[in-house]
């Protein structure tokens, strides 16, 4: 009993910094929330703390306190904590300084950097503590404050790309047995690409869009499809209705437009997936570091939109595939394999190939994306003249035990 009174008294301290950490941040502005994390780390022993975001195209961390430096994702031991979700310790000028990820469910937000002086077990814990309070007050906050937004943007937005980006979800979201997360360029030149993934007990709703052009008609085209999805989804409808719902609202409000893609399901209980794909490349699984020949492909159906080429009372076929404990379901845009330097596109065979020696390595879904989109931007030069869009989804469900 002594023991469990004093473990109860140790934790005393952390609940009431935590308290008074969260008041402070729900009644902060925005810009303030730096300030608040600093002074709860000195409350909490632990010197100074600083908050950096992710940029939009996961390349630097941005520091909200405007006097400190961006830090490189890749070559900076916080870019290495925000690559790898694990904290990394340094000497900084003969001083400590503590990484630990900002993450909000599966979705990485950026770094904490904490100089706690000397380190110890309790220490870190308060480090870990801080960094999941603060992920909570950002994704909090940043739903109503351009701020955060502002902060993490490197050039200036196109407007039809600002008005998308809106309908996006986060970068990544999943449990312990499924994760799925997206990735797409030209971030600031987005034309008529999105993805729109979400959770609803356990059903994994996940989708992409591509719709004709690249304008501010397409990105409309695009975001009245993913409202019209979402809406649908809302509502309790099957795969087929939710199609049936985007081909007669894109038919009624953009006549003249239309829109590939896929809408899939994922059971994340038993592993059945299901889908129905709109004109769109096939999806393609990947299962023991290969891909499955021709695993998902079903014959084409038309695209969204274009409600004369289906026959009148036909619904959308749904096609279903049982997957296994570990595989990838890959769904991406034209523009992925497309992508040209010179005569030279990047490939199917070469955008696979990737995918399987970064998981191989022991990526995370998310950083896998993160790398493959850029050696993407990389083969073309950073000039893509496509959207290119992917998301990638892993189904790994916990083995029972009894």
């Amino acid at each position: 009993m002594a023991d469990e009174r004093d473990q109860v008294a140790d934790a005393w301290p952390d609940e009431r910094l935590l308290e008074r950490m969260l008041a402070d941040a729900h009644a902060s502005i925005p810009y303030r929330v730096p300030a608040v994390v600093n002074r709860c780390a000195r409350a909490m022993g632990l010197g100074s703390a600083t908050v950096y975001l992710v940029d939009l195209q996961q390349q630097v961390l941005v520091p909200l306190d405007d006097q400190d430096d961006w830090l490189p994702v890749d070559g900076s031991k916080a870019g290495w904590t925000y690559r790898t979700v694990s904290a990394r310790v340094e000497e900084d000028r003969n001083e400590l300084v503590v990484w630990v990820p900002l993450i909000d469910g599966t979705e990485r937000l950026g770094v904490l950097g904490v100089r706690p002086g000397t380190l110890d077990a309790t220490r870190l814990r308060r480090c870990h503590l801080l960094a999941h309070t603060l992920a909570l007050v950002i994704t909090s906050k940043r739903t109503y404050s351009d701020w955060f937004i502002s902060r993490t943007r490197t050039k200036t937005m196109h407007t039809h790309t600002e008005m998308l980006r809106a309908f996006l979800p986060p970068r990544s979201i999943g449990t312990t047995s499924v994760i799925s997360t997206g990735v797409l360029e030209p971030a600031y030149e987005l034309g008529g690409d999105a993805f729109d993934h979400s959770l609803t007990r356990n059903i994994l709703h996940a989708g992409i869009f591509d719709s004709m052009g690249h304008d501010l008609a397409s990105g409309l085209t695009t975001a009245v499809a993913l409202a019209c999805c979402r809406n649908a989804r809302r509502s309790g409808a099957d795969l087929p209705d939710m199609v049936a719902t985007v081909d007669q609202e894109l038919a009624r409000w953009l006549p003249d437009q239309f829109c590939t893609g896929i809408m899939c399901q994922l059971n994340t209980d038993t592993g059945v997936l299901r889908w129905c794909n709109c004109g769109h490349p096939a999806p393609l699984l990947i299962r023991n570091q290969r891909v499955v020949d021709r695993a998902l492909e079903r014959p084409s159906q038309p695209p969204m939109g274009l409600d004369s080429l289906q026959a009148p009372g036909t619904a959308r076929e749904v096609h279903e595939q049982a997957l296994e404990p570990g595989d990838r379901v890959l769904l991406y845009t034209d523009g992925v394999t497309e992508a040209r330097k010179g005569g030279d596109e990047f490939g199917l065979d070469r955008f696979t190939d990737f995918i399987i020696r970064s998981a191989a390595a022991g990526q995370r879904p998310a950083e896998i994306l993160r790398l493959l989109i850029h050696d993407i931007r990389g083969h073309h030069n950073d000039e893509l003249t496509d959207d290119a869009t992917i998301v990638l989804i892993e189904w790994q469900p916990r083995i029972s035990s009894d």
